[in-house]
């Protein structure tokens, strides 16, 4: 077979996936902090806390980015693989 699939091998974008899940992750907890004064009733956070929660949107981003790269690649090799060989 010339086209073995194998569960280890990492195809182009999946690191931008997990990188964005991570900063995405990152974000929500930032969300949920900067949220939390308004439900306790206390002295809300600085600026920079409603700015980190913005890595949400960033995360989200990188991640949509890297399943373009992964969709362009497995057309690459469609496109490649149904070529006819002379």
């Amino acid at each position: 077979m010339t086209h073995e699939t194998q569960a280890n091998s990492a195809a182009p974008g999946d690191g931008l996936v997990r990188v964005g899940a991570i900063v995405f992750i990152i974000g929500a907890v930032a969300t949920l902090v900067t949220v939390a004064p308004l439900f306790l009733g206390t002295e809300p956070f600085p600026t920079v806390a409603y700015l980190v929660s913005m890595l949400m949107g960033v995360g989200f981003l990188i991640a949509g980015a890297g399943v373009l790269r992964s969709i362009a690649a497995q057309r690459r090799q469609a496109r490649s693989s149904a070529a006819p060989s002379a």
